[in-house]
C-alpha cells in the first residue's frame, strides 16, 4: 500500500496562509524532493485551482525567481487527483474523486507505487479525521504572522504523532516530519 504524505508552511503561531510565510530556494528545493516521492498528488479545489493558476504553463513567470523553475515543472508533470463536488471538470494532468472521500483515498492508496502526497487544508482536515494519513510534515516558519487561517481547525479528535525526522534551513525554518502513534 502506498503511503499518503502531507506537508504544509506554518508560521509559529499556526498560520497557514501561503502569502505570510517567504519563500526561498531552499524550501522550493525540499518541496520539489517530496513531490518526486510521490506518484501521484492529492488536492482539494481551492489548493488545485491555486497551484494551476501559479505554475501550469504558460503561468505568469514574471517577477517569479527562477529558482521556482524545478518546482513549477515537477508539479505540472504531476498525475493529480482532486476532490471536488463543485468542479465539473479538471485537466492538467488531473482527474476528478467524487463520491465517499475514504472509500476513494483507500483505493488510491492500493494501487501500487511509491506515494501519494497532499497539500492544502481543508483536505487534509477531512483525511486525518477518517485516519489516512501516514506521514505529515510541518515546515515552521520563524514568523508570526497574528492573522490568517490555521491547521486542523474543527478537527474532532487528537492525533498523537511520533517525531521521524527534522530539517533544518539557513532561513530557520525546520521541517519536521511526524508519522501518527497508531
Amino acid at each position: 500500500m502506498r503511503p499518503l504524505r502531507y506537508s504544509i508552511n506554518v508560521t509559529l503561531d499556526g498560520c497557514c496562509d501561503h502569502r505570510a510565510m517567504p519563500a526561498d530556494e531552499d524550501l522550493h528545493r525540499h518541496a520539489v524532493e517530496n513531490l518526486k516521492q510521490a506518484d501521484a498528488l492529492l488536492f482539494g479545489r481551492v489548493t488545485y485551482d491555486m497551484m494551476e493558476t501559479a505554475f501550469r504553463p504558460p503561468a505568469q513567470t514574471a517577477g517569479r525567481p527562477d529558482w521556482t523553475e524545478p518546482f513549477a515543472q515537477t508539479i505540472s508533470a504531476a498525475k493529480k487527483y482532486v476532490v471536488s463536488s463543485t468542479l465539473e471538470q479538471v485537466d492538467w494532468n488531473a482527474e476528478l474523486v467524487r463520491g465517499d472521500l475514504g472509500e476513494a483515498v483507500q483505493q488510491l492508496k492500493r494501487e501500487p507505487g511509491k506515494g501519494l502526497f497532499v497539500g492544502g487544508v481543508q483536505l487534509p482536515l477531512a483525511l486525518t479525521e477518517l485516519g489516512l494519513i501516514d506521514e505529515y510534515e510541518f515546515v515552521v516558519h520563524p514568523r508570526i504572522a497574528g492573522h490568517g487561517p490555521t491547521l486542523f481547525a474543527g478537527l474532532l479528535k487528537h492525533v498523537d504523532l511520533k517525531l521521524v525526522s527534522r530539517l533544518e534551513f539557513d532561513s530557520g525554518a525546520v521541517a519536521q516530519r511526524y508519522e501518527p502513534r497508531r
